[in-house]
């Protein structure tokens, strides 16, 4: 006879790893924000903006895929060869900051929520 599985033990284990990879979602999403210069805006018309870019994604689907092809641009501006991938985002984030604050004088943020009010 084999031995019993430890569903509690492995259900914990697997509950461990949720908070863990979310600590490390909650991680990376602040170095995005920094990263694309976000951080300079204060937290209210951060949230109304991103409040307004989910609104917007859900009735403008063509939006949404502007804004994928955009962020995609963006990640792959400061290494073309090398794909983001979870292990090396921190550092493509930095890379990326650092070359839009080069080429941009360091307003980033401003020139992609420029694009996004033409549209509108």
């Amino acid at each position: 006879m084999r031995k019993p599985r430890d569903i509690d033990a492995e259900l914990k284990a697997l509950a461990d790893k949720a908070r863990v990879l979310k600590a490390k979602q909650r991680t990376q999403l602040g170095e995005l924000v920094a990263a694309t210069g976000a951080d300079a805006l204060d937290p209210e018309t951060l949230a109304g903006a991103l409040l307004d870019a989910v609104a917007r994604a859900k009735s403008e689907p063509q939006a949404k895929e502007a804004w994928r092809a955009k962020g995609a641009a963006f990640f792959h501006r400061g290494k073309r060869n090398r794909p983001i991938t979870p292990g090396n985002l921190g550092a493509a984030l930095e890379n990326a900051g650092d070359a839009a604050q080069a080429s941009d004088g360091g307003d980033a943020a401003h020139g992609s929520a420029g694009g996004a009010d033409r549209s509108a």
